[in-house]
């Protein structure tokens, strides 16, 4: 049952990520074609409720979809099993999480990233 749970949570989390990642990409092609600095991008991210929750939620949806694919692999491919294969999701999991919330803080915080 639990790797029921975690495949429908896995692809629920591929559901979530989608529009974060066109978002994403939409955003990069505007901030070149528009040949914006890191300086200027940095100005208008900072201070940014909108930017924070977009890029905080981007982050929790990877670090699950990340740390379940991950389990799975290493499941198949190395045979790692109970308590250690568990273990190894939920670090991962968290490493993700905690650093990616540390970027999205750098970026969207103001003077975080100065």
């Amino acid at each position: 049952m639990l790797t029921l749970r975690l495949y429908m949570l896995q692809r629920l989390s591929a559901l979530a990520m989608a529009p974060f990642v066109v978002g994403h990409i939409a955003v990069m092609i505007y901030a070149i074609q528009g040949g914006l600095s890191a300086a200027e991008i940095l100005g208008r991210t900072q201070g940014s409720f909108s930017w924070a929750l977009f890029y905080a939620l981007f982050v929790v949806a990877v670090s699950v979809h990340a740390a379940i694919g991950v389990r799975v692999v290493a499941f198949e491919t190395v045979g790692l099993r109970g308590p250690a294969l568990a273990a190894l999701m939920w670090t991962l999991g968290g490493l993700l999480l905690a650093m990616g919330l540390v970027s999205v803080a750098a970026v969207t915080l103001p003077g975080a990233a100065a």
